[in-house]
């Protein structure tokens, strides 16, 4: 078969445009939303941009090397107000609507992010990371050379740590700051710090009378040891903090009804540890009473789909209809996710789902319409309005110049039945130029969480793959999110059970169905739970032909202690920690089984993972180069564990690159 169109390339995530975080203008005419790309500096740059309903031209509406982002109008549409590190950090800028400069509105030494409205328009609410003797009425932002001076200073001094939770893989080590709500009174132009607590206050939303700030935090003295999040209100006049749930889990996206009279929430009361459900409550602010409309649902609330080119935030819910009758909200559902509704009685209704990616949405009370983000295998990124008679209306034409470019590969979607009955989903992409009669080398892709999933959105990795010449399965195995409670929470205390037999069924259905597979260059490759089981694959089974294990785990003894959520994670996913059975972690360590591995094993990890840390990594590779095993190690300066998705752009290739020369040499 001759191509019209190129192959796809590892450079080509560097050509996209990225969309998110649409937001309708008050009176709904318009919407803002997020571009984010790679400039020829080889770095991320975020701009703004503002559509016109009648218009099919976006307008650009911020410009430079910066990171622009969450774009908020004002109540009466005539501003917007949105973060920017224009200045060397995150600060507030506001931008009138009508054109003209940005004017920044924070000077804080450490940033602010996170802007909102009041109602009214009075004030704008933010976070700030501050120590606790910070006064925001005379924050000061450092130069570039002051910013130097102190990271410079910092790396002479030892760190202190008497905290569990000292580091994290988003923020690297932490140091004493909070982050603390503040309260910006625009016509004065004077700050508030409303929130003092020796702990993080997660801005959620403020009520419609202005009175009351809504947060997420946990507040209490054994902070350190607990994994929950409550939900909170400040009074801005009293700055009194009132605790709204009772430490039983795990509680955000919470929002006010547009009366104040309610508060939707989406959470869980850790049932099944990481690998709950979330649930959707309503709370009675004058009573005090909660209800939970989702009781009788049985799939994920929120986007838990995984791709490598989504960059930026969105609204998944819940949001308040005008009538306050309803709520909407991103659902994850069978490898797809899209756009629900339920009323407060808990009836559901599926406002929008077409076998694709609904990575977030914005919704109009005035004309009761969404704009919502939609990905695609075969597409990354469009805006879409969807009016309320539930038509469908294209409203971007994002990355046009590359789609007309490169081949993609449409996934072909299959079940397959596992061996003990279970059905699980995958999809199956064939190689450029495919041809009939040709055989073709095969690559097992495997996701990363357990709990997340593989579906029907762009991932760049798996068309790179495919554009190399390989035929290219990924799978939803028995963990992933989509197919209800029972299926998620089946991999916790059998890693390497069920779920390694999930996979090597996946292997035998394609391989019995799919006769241009060629059965004796199999290859297999993924990254944190999928470099585990990638690791756990070559040291039970030597069908495969080359792997590529990515920050992975090997060895649960060691990762109780290194990761910065192995302390609780071992047990929630294991059901034992490094105190309680290291006979039983040793077993679920794929380190005990090198002297089993015969398939040549590239090792990729990140120097600054601080969730699956490198010394993972390292112990793999020396075990089994001291057994003089074929393996490689490759390592990424500065790379923490979402090398692949936000990495930098130049590592990012480089992580390509060697998948794919490992994979030509062996395959």
């Amino acid at each position: 078969m001759t191509n019209s169109k190129r192959a796809v390339t590892a450079e080509d995530f560097t050509k996209l445009a990225v969309y998110s975080e649409p937001q309708f203008s008050p009176d709904g005419s318009k919407y803002a939303f997020v571009s984010t790309t790679v400039n020829d500096k080889e770095e991320y740059e975020s701009q703004l941009f503002l559509q016109d309903l009648t218009t099919n031209m976006p307008k650009q509406w911020t410009f430079g090397c910066e990171k622009n982002s969450h774009p908020r109008f004002s109540p009466d549409g005539q501003k917007v107000v949105f973060q920017s590190n224009r200045s060397g950090v995150s600060q507030l800028w506001l931008l009138h609507t009508d054109g003209g400069e940005a004017k920044q509105i924070t000077t804080f030494k450490n940033g602010a992010v996170n802007p909102n409205w009041s109602k009214d328009g009075k004030y704008i609410v933010f976070t700030a990371s501050l120590d606790s003797d910070d006064d925001v009425k005379s924050q000061k932002e450092q130069s570039k050379e002051e910013r130097q001076k102190e990271r410079e200073e910092k790396k002479k001094q030892p760190l202190v740590v008497t905290s569990l939770r000292y580091k994290s893989d988003a923020q690297g080590f932490h140091d004493d700051k909070k982050s603390q709500i503040v309260l910006y009174d625009v016509e004065h132009e004077t700050f508030t710090q409303l929130t003092t607590a020796d702990a993080h206050h997660g801005y959620q939303d403020v009520s419609p009378d202005g009175a009351t700030i809504l947060f997420a935090g946990n507040l209490n003295e054994d902070a350190d040891y607990e994994l929950i999040s409550d939900l909170y209100t400040v009074n801005i006049a009293t700055k009194e903090i009132t605790k709204l749930t009772n430490s039983s889990g795990t509680f955000h996206s919470a929002s006010y009804s547009p009366s104040g009279d309610k508060i939707a929430y989406l959470g869980h009361e850790q049932t099944h540890a990481g690998a709950t459900l979330n649930e959707l409550y309503v709370f009675d602010v004058k009573t005090g009473e909660r209800t939970c409309l989702s009781t009788d649902w049985d799939f994920q609330l929120g986007d838990l789909m995984i791709g490598d080119t989504r960059l930026g935030t969105s609204t998944t819910g819940p949001v308040w209809s005008k009538d306050e009758d309803k709520l909407f909200f991103v659902g994850t559902d069978f490898g797809a996710t899209g756009l629900f509704q339920v009323n407060l009685q808990g009836e559901l209704e599926v406002l929008y789902k077409n076998d694709n990616h609904v990575f977030g949405f914005s919704y109009d009370g005035s004309s009761e319409s969404f704009v919502i983000g939609v990905s695609t295998p075969t597409n990354p990124c469009n805006f879409y309005l969807l009016d309320n008679s539930l038509k469908l209306t294209r409203l971007t034409n994002a990355n046009t110049e590359f789609l007309e470019e490169v081949e993609l590969s449409e996934p072909e979607t299959l079940t397959y039945t596992a061996q003990d009955g279970w059905e699980i989903q995958g999809w199956l992409l064939r190689p450029y130029g495919f041809e009939e009669g040709k055989k073709y080398p095969f690559v097992l892709e495997i996701h990363g969480g357990p709990h997340a999933m593989y579906g029907q959105t762009f991932f760049h990795e798996m068309q790179l793959l495919a554009a190399k010449g390989y035929v290219v399965l990924y799978t939803n195995p028995r963990g992933s999110h989509g197919y209800g409670q029972d299926f998620v929470d089946a991999v916790r205390s059998d890693y390497g059970g069920s779920d390694y037999t999930d996979l090597m069924s996946a292997v035998d259905y394609v391989l019995e169905n799919y006769s241009f597979i060629d059965e004796d260059r199999l290859g297999v490759t993924g990254g944190s739970y999928g470099g585990f089981m990638t690791n756990w694959i070559v040291g039970h089974t030597n069908r495969f032909k080359a792997a590529v294990t990515q920050r992975s785990i090997s060895n649960w003894l060691s990762f109780y202690g290194v990761s910065d959520i192995g302390f609780f994670f071992t047990k929630w996913e294991l059901g034992h920690n490094l105190l309680e059975d290291t006979t039983k972690l040793w077993e679920f360590s794929p380190l005990k089984y090198v002297e089993n591995v015969e398939t040549p094993l590239l090792i990729l990890h990140g120097e600054q993972d601080y969730r699956c840390p490198i010394e993972q990594g390292e112990q793999l590779f020396v075990a089994l180069k001291h057994l003089r095993k074929e393996v490689e190690f490759v390592r990424f300066p500065g790379a923490s564990h979402e090398l692949s998705r936000s990495g930098k752009p130049e590592m990012r290739i480089e992580r390509l690159n060697h998948i794919c020369r490992w994979f030509e040499q062996y395959l």
